[in-house]
């Protein structure tokens, strides 16, 4: 029965290791309640309902520890820190400052929920706190990123 619910596992975490829990603990969770179970009903339908719900008190367990957005957590990027980042300290500052420019010139709205992204939040935990449809973030993500790539086009080529 795992195999066929880490598909779907997978869609709720996007992440692999997530994913194998995510399926043990539902397993898990179906053992100790398997006396719920009614029989002649649909067992695949029960175990699903029983990750989606195991997925989403974990989530809202986390988003419950971090309910407002710190915007310090997000990456800042100086010509100071080059030196620890790239090997050639010149051309690394140089990068690192267009590439703070090119973050700094994205609308808000694209800026936002792409640092999120970048410092680690997952799509559901964007959508939550912008309170966005997922679908919005997932858009908005994909947008700056296809911005910045067209604003930094020039180290596409660079070895």
């Amino acid at each position: 029965m795992a195999p066929t619910l880490r598909p779907a596992a997978y869609n709720l975490t996007r992440d692999t290791d997530d994913a194998k829990d995510l399926v043990q603990e539902t397993l898990l969770k179906a053992f100790v309640n398997r006396d719920k179970f009614k029989a002649g009903t649909n067992l695949k339908a029960w175990l699903y309902t029983i990750m989606r719900n195991t997925f989403i008190n974990h989530y809202n367990k986390i988003t419950k520890r971090s309910s407002s957005i710190d915007t310090t957590e997000y990456i800042q990027f100086h010509p100071s820190d080059a030196r620890m980042i790239a090997v050639n300290g010149a051309s690394g500052a140089f990068a690192l400052e267009d590439i703070q420019e090119a973050i700094d010139r994205l609308p808000e709205d694209l800026k936002t929920p792409f640092m999120m992204y970048y410092v680690g939040y997952k799509y559901l935990e964007i959508s939550d706190q912008l309170k966005l449809p997922i679908g919005t973030v997932k858009n908005r993500i994909h947008l700056a990123r296809k911005e910045l790539k067209q604003a930094l086009l020039v180290y596409a080529y660079a070895d």
